[in-house]
């Protein structure tokens, strides 16, 4: 039987493509001049699939995330075997000419070059997009700033705080009893990283049909707007200001963190009729899911304060794992929240791999997040963490001509 048009017929591909580990970015060259966090983030998300990623980075101290974490067990920092992975790192002295010409050679057989300085500053080196799409039309360049690459912010510093801040995320983040508050990790600067991956893969695809590269600009401010849902229409078409929350989200019930016996906490989410008749249920309290003030969707957020207290006080009476055994048993939407330990302890996160343990040269094996998302027959993986400073420029500078006698030199007056 033949399929009808519109159908989308797909076979089963069970298992991955044991010859093709490499990642489905596999014969893509991307090098990287950015440091720190939204440029390098991008370079990291393209090596995890495949691209040949290779890092230019300051002789006298690399890029200052080699420095940086609250624990350096040995020296080592642990974000930057994160967010090096997969990568060449090649020193060279941007500020000086000749480290601009070796540049520009990498740059001319590139796919994709990824930077995050501030605007303007590629130009003074010689090195902005008119001048290298001379030397390689199909060039895609990416530029992640904190305003942009035009506009009047865009000379501006910009980093990640900032564009949460412009960006309206940090005022609708923590508690409505305190000042606008910011996530734990640099949110920002990863989702204007994550934007600018988008756009890279965007623009090679479009290559692939014009033949010529374009600039990616990926912006934090927009970033960070660009998750914001309908914050803007809101305001626009109704006046409503999103204020904090803190752990809920109004007349939305039940849906929250409850305590549970042993210090654990542990996240409902039964809001929908069937769903809250199932926790009633579990809770044995049936009788919840018929009463007025409880029955509906609107009811339940009228008394959200009320409803909570209420699911605290049975999830309070219960350790976690009988609470989370119950939940199952009544197919109620619910969420342990995680620390690293119980990551690392988990059934569900060992059986996916979502953690893989990566060798170390200093530290032995470490272990990370693997590589998301996957896919079913090319997916990335990590071939190595983050590498010392400059551990692959004889290698990468020898494809540009450069033997170990111009090495050494260069090396001797501070250029690689």
């Amino acid at each position: 039987m033949q399929p009808t048009k519109g159908t989308i017929v797909t076979t089963p591909d069970p298992q991955p493509d044991e010859s093709h580990q490499v990642g489905p970015l596999h014969g893509i060259r991307v090098v990287e001049v950015g440091q720190l966090l939204a440029g390098p983030f991008c370079g990291q998300l393209l090596g995890d699939l495949g691209a040949e990623v290779v890092k230019i980075e300051d002789p006298s101290r690399g890029d200052p995330l080699r420095m940086w974490g609250r624990q350096r067990p040995k020296g080592q920092s642990l974000w930057w075997s994160i967010v090096g992975r997969n990568k060449k790192s090649v020193t060279l002295n941007l500020r000086e000419p000749e480290g601009q010409d070796l540049a520009r050679q990498l740059i001319a057989g590139a796919d994709v070059l990824v930077e995050n300085f501030r605007p303007g500053t590629m130009e003074r080196w010689g090195l902005g997009y008119e001048a290298l799409r001379e030397l390689n039309p199909g060039l895609v360049m990416v530029r992640v700033s904190g305003f942009g690459q035009d506009g009047p912010y865009a000379e501006r510093p910009g980093y990640g705080a900032i564009g949460e801040a412009m960006g309206g995320l940090r005022y609708v983040v923590g508690d409505p009893s305190t000042p606008p508050s910011r996530m734990g990790i640099s949110i920002g600067d990863t989702l204007a990283a994550m934007f600018a991956t988008i756009g890279a893969l965007a623009a090679l695809r479009e290559r692939d049909v014009s033949g010529r590269g374009q600039v990616v600009d990926s912006a934090i401010y927009e970033a960070v707007l660009g998750v914001m849902e309908s914050l803007i229409p809101e305001w626009q078409l109704t006046g409503y200001q999103r204020e904090r929350t803190g752990a809920v989200l109004p007349n939305i019930a039940p849906s929250n963190i409850y305590p549970t016996a042993d210090g654990s906490w542990i996240l409902i989410a039964a809001n929908q009729d069937t769903v809250f008749a199932r926790l009633a249920e579990a809770i044995g309290q049936p009788e919840l899911a018929t009463d007025e003030r409880y029955a509906t969707h609107v009811a339940r957020g009228e008394r959200q304060a009320e409803l909570d207290d209420l699911v605290a006080e049975f999830t309070a009476s219960k350790d976690v794992a009988e609470l989370e055994q119950l939940l199952i048993e009544h197919a109620v939407p619910h969420g342990k929240i995680f620390r690293p330990a119980d990551m690392l302890s988990d059934p569900h996160y060992a059986a996916r791999g979502t953690i893989t343990t990566v060798p170390h040269p200093v530290l032995g094996e470490v272990q990370m997040q693997n590589v998301f998302p996957r896919l079913s027959r090319t997916s990335g993986g990590v071939r190595w963490p983050g590498p010392e400073l400059g551990a692959h420029t004889a290698e990468v500078l020898a494809e540009v001509g450069v033997d170990a006698e111009r090495l050494a030199a260069l090396r001797e007056n501070g250029l690689a």
